[in-house]
Parts: C-alpha cells; structure tokens; sequence
C-alpha cells in the first residue's frame, strides 16, 4: 500500500502530475538545446510559445521569467536550466531564486553545507 505524501511547505514536488502539466513548457525548454531554437525565441517569444502550446500560466511565468511560477506551471528545474541559460542564468542563480536569496547567499549556503 502506497503511503501519502508528506507536503514539504513552499515546495512544488516533481510528481505525475506535475510532469503532465508541464509537458509543454518543458518540451520548449529542452528545444533550448538548439542555437537556432533559442534564437527564434528571443526573435519572438510569443510565436515560439505558441508553438509549444503553452497556456496562459506558463506564458506569464515566461514573460516574467519567474522560476517558481514556472515550477508551479509544471516546470522542471533541469529543463528550466535550458530557460535560464539564454538569458545568462545557471543553476545557482535558479536556486537563488527559489529560495529568495542572492546568487552570493545561495552558494554560501551550499559551501556551508559541505562542511
């Protein structure tokens, strides 16, 4: 028998669920491997959501270029990471923003938790 799910507060978990309703976003984002591909989104973001099918959640977050929104919306950290990286962005700064520190708090902690 299955056991439920203990919540973790201010946590979105990657489940099921979450991975069917970001199928779309994270798709785009994988797409994000291609120069080409990251080029005809920023050439027109819009069109390349579009094209994706992306709802209007994920389209805000996008615009927005909110981490968390994106994670709510179904997004996955690791395909985000091919989000964040056209804009200059990598994994540190995702975390940063997850846990609303700066860039410079988030690897402190990380460096402390090393011991």
């Amino acid at each position: 028998m299955a056991s439920a799910k203990a919540p973790i507060p201010g946590t979105t978990i990657f489940d099921g669920e979450q991975a069917r309703k970001g199928l779309a976003l994270n798709k785009m984002c994988f797409s994000f491997n291609s120069a080409a591909n990251r080029a005809a989104f920023l050439a027109d973001e819009d069109a390349y959501c579009a094209r994706y099918g992306l709802n209007a959640q994920q389209r805000a977050a996008i615009r927005a270029r909110n981490v968390l929104q994106l994670i709510a919306a179904g997004g996955n950290a690791y395909y985000l990471a091919k989000f964040a990286g056209i804009f200059g962005l990598d994994m540190q700064d995702i975390g940063a923003q997850q846990t609303g520190m700066t860039k410079d708090q988030f690897k402190a902690k990380l460096l402390a938790a090393r011991g």
